[in-house]
């Protein structure tokens, strides 16, 4: 069964999730987008990794509830259930930024995969929740952790406990996700969300990810050491000192520089 697909545009891979008819994530799913992020991670043509949804109205609905039941009962499902973990590690370990674009539900697990990416936006139809209180169970996959790191533990709490949803709006209040864009067309509109990235320096934008996301869970005094370090072995590669000679040659004209 194949649940995900990879396309490219441009160097961006855009991985979708389909699985009709609400787009319920079983472990075999999380194994399958495990491989696909080893793989791309790997892949020195992609610069930024796009995960959205197959299904209009559904990012991933939740996780599929059947499996759970059987991993509750000591039964066995397809997949490895280690790979929820796995693949939500490799989005903050792998050179990519990985972005979720969320058109629709993203609820439970669908929410917990939102919040392992480096990003995330939403369209107008998006919304969000951590129910798991409502069976009984709490979030299992990074719900009550990555989210209080995110939006701060009252508004987490808040969330986690009553199971209630958020809108898109809400979401980008409290910082849940960077921008909220139109539902018509939505992938074209991430697509141009995430161009600025794509047209700078590959490693640059690689370095700043993991400065970004490594350093902000280490004591300032070693994150700034990451960066300095970073910050020299890209200065002395020769795209730096070529791109810097040609900022420093345009102020010399009198002209602006421009990120164009």
């Amino acid at each position: 069964m194949t649940l995900w697909t990879d396309t490219r545009h441009g160097a961006v891979a855009v991985l979708t999730f389909t699985n009709p008819p609400r787009n319920l994530m079983p472990m075999a799913g999380m194994t399958e987008l495990r491989e696909h992020l080893d793989r791309i991670a790997t892949d020195d043509s992609v610069t930024v990794v796009v995960l959205i949804g197959g299904i209009d109205g559904y990012f991933v609905a939740h996780a599929d509830t059947a499996d759970l039941a059987k991993l509750g009962h000591g039964e066995p499902v397809d997949g490895d259930p280690a790979d929820w973990s796995r693949a939500l590690a490799l989005m903050a370990e792998m050179p990519q930024p990985v972005v979720a674009a969320v058109d629709g539900q993203a609820w439970g697990g669908g929410c917990e995969i939102s919040l392992g990416a480096t990003m995330r936006v939403a369209s107008t139809a998006a919304h969000f929740a951590q129910p798991e209180v409502a069976v009984g169970i709490i979030p299992g996959a990074g719900g009550t952790q990555r989210l209080s790191r995110l939006v701060g533990t009252g508004r987490a709490a808040r969330m986690v406990l009553t199971g209630e949803p958020i809108d898109a709006d809400d979401a980008l209040r409290i910082g849940l996700v960077e921008a909220v864009l139109p539902d018509d067309g939505f992938l074209d509109h991430v697509l141009t969300w995430v161009a600025p990235m794509i047209r700078h320096p590959r490693g640059a934008v690689v370095a700043a990810k993991r400065a970004v996301l490594e350093g902000s869970e280490k004591p300032l005094a070693e994150g700034l050491a990451l960066e300095t370090q970073m910050f020299i072995e890209l200065q002395m590669t020769e795209e730096a000192v070529r791109l810097e000679g040609e900022v420093s040659a345009a102020y010399q004209r009198g002209e602006d520089w421009s990120l164009d």
